[in-house]
């Protein structure tokens, strides 16, 4: 039995919920929505959800949708251009995964979600309620980012992201990223003839980044490192995730066979944050940096304190209070991310005094930490 099989009959055994990411490229020719392709996998996303298994689909394609009915030639540039596409696209690409679901007897939610959604502590956790009671009613969600509002500032990146995300936010037990692709190879297979699958990740999936390129395909938008990124986020929250091939017939009825080997399995690493700590690690956007001394990393690193004003030495950006920043040690390296009790106007005034000197220096004291332990997290 190979390691990785092994590894995957301890998976199926508590397997009861799993979010499927679907890249543009086994949705689209390039010019147009495949039907046909649509239909196939949908067939095989109804036999994990017969299992049964909670499933959430994110699924890209709205903008490939959109180029096709527009009758464009390429694929949109500018943000404008690819509002209009998606807005375009969203509404065939849903009614065409309506159809299909509903062949087979079952039904669909759409849930469009931006950065500004999951970075807002409120919405973000409305966002988890609104998809557990689809789940419960045994309707399947399918997720996109919604690119008809999102600018440069707000956009997730692209789907791999959002897919983890969304694992993370139901607490799913396996993530599986599809795409036109067998999984992680250790060198490009299109131009290294003995270029090898690597089955499994057992150590930090940060480790094998660089075996990935970067570079995405005429449809879609991220290419394997923003895979193996999404898999580490993930793995962050204790959740493994499979990256396969979805071009082959019936790939989600072979990862859930004991039987089978399929693609790239990275396991989780690590104790699981908490679903908080995870969100201020990896949802929220820092909208600024705090250097601290070797003292504060230390206490912070090894002993889990909270980051205490005497600890700052440079205040770097202009946010408030709660705001998430980065924490970077003497040597700029960024080692904690956590949400602050001043805002970076005070911080300059408290920086590298003990917290009894707080309310001297402002008049006032709110707390004495910075960053509580509580909003602090340490980043890979």
């Amino acid at each position: 039995m190979s390691s990785q099989l092994q590894h995957k009959a301890k998976l199926l055994n508590n397997l009861r919920r799993v979010v499927v990411k679907i890249g543009s490229s086994l949705l689209s020719d390039g010019l147009r929505i495949e039907r046909g392709r649509v239909e196939a996998l949908v067939a095989d996303l109804c036999a994990l959800h017969d299992r049964p298994l909670d499933l959430i689909v994110v699924s890209s394609g709205a903008i490939a949708s959109g180029v096709a009915r527009m009758g464009l030639k390429t694929k949109p540039k500018t943000i404008p251009e690819r509002q209009a596409a998606a807005a375009v696209g969203q509404i065939s690409l849903m009614a065409t995964y309506e159809q299909f679901f509903a062949t087979r007897g079952k039904l669909v939610g759409q849930i469009l979600l931006t950065g500004d959604d999951l970075a807002d502590r409120k919405r973000y956790l409305n966002a988890r309620r609104t998809i557990e009671t689809l789940l419960a009613a045994r309707v399947v969600p399918v997720a996109n980012e919604n690119d008809t509002v999102a600018v440069e500032e707000i956009k997730l990146g692209e789907n791999d992201n959002l897919s983890a995300l969304i694992a993370t936010l139901v607490d799913a037990d396996l993530l599986i990223i599809l795409s036109d692709v067998e999984g992680l190879y250790t060198r490009d297979p299109h131009l290294h003839q003995d270029a090898r699958l690597i089955e499994l990740v057992e150590k930090s999936a940060g480790g094998v980044l660089h075996f990935a390129g970067d570079a995405a395909g005429p449809v879609g938008t991220g290419g394997m490192a923003s895979k193996i990124n999404a898999a580490i986020k993930a793995s962050r929250a204790g959740i493994p995730t499979l990256i396969a091939n979805g071009t082959r017939p019936q790939v989600l009825r072979a990862i859930v066979a004991p039987e089978t080997s399929v693609g790239t399995l990275i396991l989780a690493q690590g104790d699981r944050l908490t679903r908080r700590k995870h969100w201020i690690a990896y949802t929220l956007r820092p909208r600024g940096t705090l250097v601290v001394d070797e003292g504060a990393r230390a206490a912070i690193s090894q002993r889990g304190r909270s980051l205490l004003p005497k600890g700052v030495r440079a205040v770097r950006g202009d946010f408030g209070v709660g705001a998430c920043v980065r924490c970077l040690d003497a040597e700029g390296v960024e080692f904690a991310r956590g949400l602050v009790n001043y805002a970076a106007a005070e911080l300059e005034k408290i920086a590298g005094l003990h917290s009894s000197g707080i309310e001297a220096a402002l008049g006032y004291k709110t707390t004495d930490e910075v960053i509580h332990r509580d909003d602090l997290v340490l980043i890979e």
